[in-house]
Order: C-alpha cells, then sequence, then structure tokens
C-alpha cells in the first residue's frame, strides 16, 4: 500500500490501513481540510465546490466520500460525474465555485486514486496552499457544519459540450480545414472519460471517421495508463490495419496525449507541444514556456518564429506561474501536456487535440511528414541511488562547480548545457536519489551522454553508477 501526501495532491493505492495507503480516513481528513482552507479565500453566504472524477474502479466510492465530508462542512458541491481535469477546471470559475477537487490517479495504475485541488481560478493550488492542507490534514485541524449549515449535492451535466464549444470557437482551430481533410482517427482512452470525451470532440471537429479501441469507461485499463511507447501497440497496429491519419491516446483524465502517425511510427509525446506551439506562435504574439527536462525541439521552432522558449522548474504550476511572467500564449511539458492560456491556465489534452489537427490540415501532407518537419533529439531518463544519509544536495552543487564554465541553470535542480546536447540533474525530495535527464541528437548519443555524467556522479560520491 501507498500514500503519497505532497504539496500538489493526496494519491495513493486504495484500501489498507489509514495513513498507509488512500483509505476512507485519508480521504476524508484531506478533503476536510482543502474545504476549510478554501473557506479563508472566500466571502459570501453559499459556498460551492466543483467535483469531476476519471472512471476508475474506485471513483464512486471516493466520490462519496468527497461529497459527504464537503456537505459536512457547509459546501453545495456540483458534481460534473465523469468527467476530465481540463473540463473541471473551465467549470470551477464557471461555477463561481471556491474550488474544485478532481479525482483522478492521473497515469497511475486502477489501484490508485487521488484528490487533485484546485484552487477558485481552476488552477492548481500553489506550493504554499498545498503544504497548508497537509498541516491541516495531519492535525485535523477543522470544524464542520451544524445542522442547518449542511450543504448539498446537485449533479451538473453540460461542461464537457461548454468545453467542446469554447476550442471551436477559438480561430486557432479550423473546423472547415479539419473537415476538408476527411481524417480517419483512431483513438485509445484506456477505457476512463477519454472515451466519451474525445471521439465526441472529434466529431465535432469535423473528423470524417473516428475509431475506437479501449473507449468503454467502465476504469478497467486494459494496459498500463501511462501513454508511452511501449503501451501504444494496440494504438500503433489499429492505424495501420485500417489505413488511419492519425492515431490518438490520452491518459485516464485527459491532460496528456500522444500521437501516433499513419505509418504506426510514434509522433513523440515530445513534440506534442512543440507542434503545437509551432501553429500557435505563428498566430499569436509571444515567447513559449516548458519545464527544463523538456526537448530543445521547442527551442528550435520558437526561433524559426522569431520568439524564445523560457524554461521553468518541473511541475504545471511551475509552468504556468512562468507563462504568467512572459504573457506566453503556449505552454507545457514534455509528457504530451499543451496549456493554451486564451483557454485555460490548465493542461488539456482536448485543447491539443484541436490545433494538431488544424495544423495537420492546413500543413497537407501526413503526419510522419509533418514530425520529420522537426528536429530529431532523443532524451534519456536515468537515475542513480546513493547511500542513506549522503548529502545528495551537495554532490549537485560538485557538479555545478565542476561544469561552471558551461552555461547553466539552478532554477530546478541542475541543468548543464553542451551546446546542442543538455544533461539535467534533479535530487529526489524523499530518496537519496538523483534523476538524470539527457539530450542529443540520437538515442546513443543521449545515452552516452546520460552515462558519462553518471559515471561522474558516481566518483564524487563514491558509488558505482
Amino acid at each position: 500500500m501507498t500514500l503519497i501526501r505532497s504539496i500538489s495532491g493526496i494519491r495513493g493505492t486504495i484500501g489498507g490501513a489509514p495513513g498507509e495507503g488512500l483509505t476512507p480516513l485519508d480521504i476524508v481528513r484531506y478533503t476536510a481540510a482543502f474545504g476549510t482552507l478554501m473557506k479563508r479565500n472566500t466571502t459570501g453566504e453559499r459556498l460551492r465546490m466543483v467535483l469531476g472524477r476519471d472512471a476508475r474502479l474506485s471513483g464512486g466510492m471516493v466520490r462519496d466520500l468527497v461529497c459527504g465530508t464537503l456537505c459536512g462542512l457547509g459546501y453545495d458541491v456540483i458534481d460534473l460525474g465523469l468527467a476530465t481535469t481540463p473540463t473541471v477546471e473551465l467549470a470551477v470559475p464557471g461555477e463561481k465555485a471556491a474550488g474544485g477537487i478532481i479525482l483522478t490517479a492521473s497515469h497511475n495504475p486502477a489501484q490508485w486514486n487521488a484528490l487533485k485541488l484546485l484552487n477558485a481560478k481552476g488552477e492548481f493550488i500553489s506550493a504554499a496552499e498545498g503544504a497548508e492542507v497537509l498541516r491541516m490534514g495531519e492535525a485535523d485541524n477543522y470544524t464542520f457544519a451544524e445542522v442547518e449549515q449542511l450543504g448539498s449535492v446537485r449533479a451538473v451535466e453540460g461542461w464537457t459540450r461548454k468545453h467542446i464549444d469554447m476550442l471551436l470557437a477559438l480561430d486557432l482551430v479550423d473546423v472547415a480545414a479539419i473537415r476538408k481533410a476527411r481524417f480517419k482517427v483512431v483513438v485509445d482512452a484506456v477505457n476512463s472519460v477519454g472515451g466519451v470525451v474525445v471521439p465526441e470532440l472529434l466529431k465535432a471537429l469535423g473528423v470524417e471517421e473516428v475509431i475506437a479501441i479501449h473507449c468503454t469507461p467502465d476504469g478497467r485499463f486494459p494496459h498500463n495508463p501511462e501513454p508511452l511507447p511501449e503501451h501504444l501497440q494496440d494504438l500503433c497496429s489499429t492505424v495501420v490495419k485500417h489505413g488511419a491519419h492519425l492515431g490518438i491516446a490520452v491518459d485516464p483524465d485527459v491532460d496528456r496525449l500522444a500521437l501516433v502517425c499513419e505509418d504506426g511510427s510514434l509522433f513523440g509525446e515530445e513534440y506534442t507541444l512543440v507542434a503545437c506551439a509551432d501553429h500557435v506562435l505563428a498566430a499569436r504574439p509571444g515567447d513559449t514556456v516548458s519545464n527544463l527536462s523538456s526537448t530543445r525541439a521547442l527551442n528550435d521552432v520558437a526561433e524559426r518564429h522569431g520568439r524564445k522558449r523560457h524554461a521553468s522548474a518541473v511541475g504545471e504550476v511551475n509552468v504556468v506561474e512562468l507563462m504568467r511572467t512572459v504573457n506566453a500564449p503556449i505552454g507545457g511539458e514534455g509528457n504530451g501536456g499543451v496549456i493554451l492560456s486564451e483557454l485555460h491556465y490548465g493542461r488539456d489534452a482536448l485543447a491539443g487535440i484541436a490545433l494538431f489537427l488544424t495544423l495537420l490540415a492546413k500543413r497537407g501532407g501526413s503526419c510522419s511528414a509533418l514530425r520529420r518537419s522537426y528536429p530529431d533529439y532523443f532524451i534519456s531518463k536515468n537515475k542513480i541511488q546513493l547511500a542513506p544519509g549522503m548529502d545528495v544536495q551537495a554532490i549537485v552543487d560538485g557538479m555545478q562547480q565542476r561544469y561552471a564554465q558551461q552555461p547553466h541553470s539552478t532554477v530546478d535542480g541542475l541543468r548543464i548545457e553542451f551546446g546542442n546536447e543538455w544533461v539535467h540533474l534533479r535530487r529526489s525530495n524523499t530518496e537519496p536519489i538523483i534523476r538524470i535527464y539527457a539530450e542529443s541528437a540520437t538515442p546513443t548519443a543521449a545515452d552516452a551522454l546520460a552515462k558519462r555524467i553518471m559515471a561522474e556522479l558516481g566518483e564524487m560520491a563514491g558509488v558505482k553508477s
């Protein structure tokens, strides 16, 4: 059993002892803490909280506990039922709510669930607010309402359609061009909420034929739900079998987007944002933002448009903060997360789909040809395990001194530039581990760079890499 309490939310495996898994007691405790914190930021007699969930098996049970707890605090709960994470993010300000809770463990397997916590803007709460939720929950520092002030639960439909209509209203989305292209698209939604929402979006965009696999929203994931290459073989083979123009994979809460080309090759999660940024930067002023572990290809595309890519610390909250600072029209993360600021400040696979299909339709040609129009980079992901009690930060600092003459950033760990290559070192906050990400023009070169840095880290730490 696992329970991970962090400033970005509460997640864990269902069952087990309180404090060791995501049990009913843990769900109530942290829901009550979050609801109490949001009360401090809210004025008015009646409090509202928006709730949505993915289709995983534990969703109904967790939903009942969260609804009861919020009603006990005096909130009127606006229950969207099955809803994507970006849809809930849009619904919170749309319903003038004090905040929102999304019940999803995102890309984690079926035994996991989580509470994703949103502020009144429909954005993830800050690090300081997350820390306060943890403190309050662990101290049981909350008070429930008296009987006359108890809240209610109201099921609300229609936000998925509102989300789609917002996308259709964007001049960045060209339905006529998409319809003219007569696309045939295969969708793998890992039997979660995307199985309903993504086909509905595609039909609204004018896609001629949608072939759905793993789109029954019953929460029985047919494969690991993280949209990585090794988990998308069904999608790749189905695209080729049906002669489709494109394959689309989303994670259970539809904030990550992976694409498959017509020949069954992977477009690459890192390149989802690259392509969408290419389209948006051609039509909007401003730069783009991604985190330090994202591909250099985004730098290259930004430069083509006379713009700049700004690098934030890893984490959606950090990307959003920097996007606001530099007034970026688009940003995101290399895991297939696209953030279109004029729509909302959250990763949105539906926005990514609409932007990508518009770009593909307007460029003409195949998906694989579009991918070839971008420079090739490959990221090698590794980690080095250190002895318990070792001063991990001192080792990272030592690497910074060793490469002091190279361009580098300490915004989040240590990222060192080597021409068109880079390496990013990030220490774990919970384990004596240093994660090493390296990018180069070939997989072999990326692995070689990572191994070299790992050997140097091991030398400094007195361990073998």
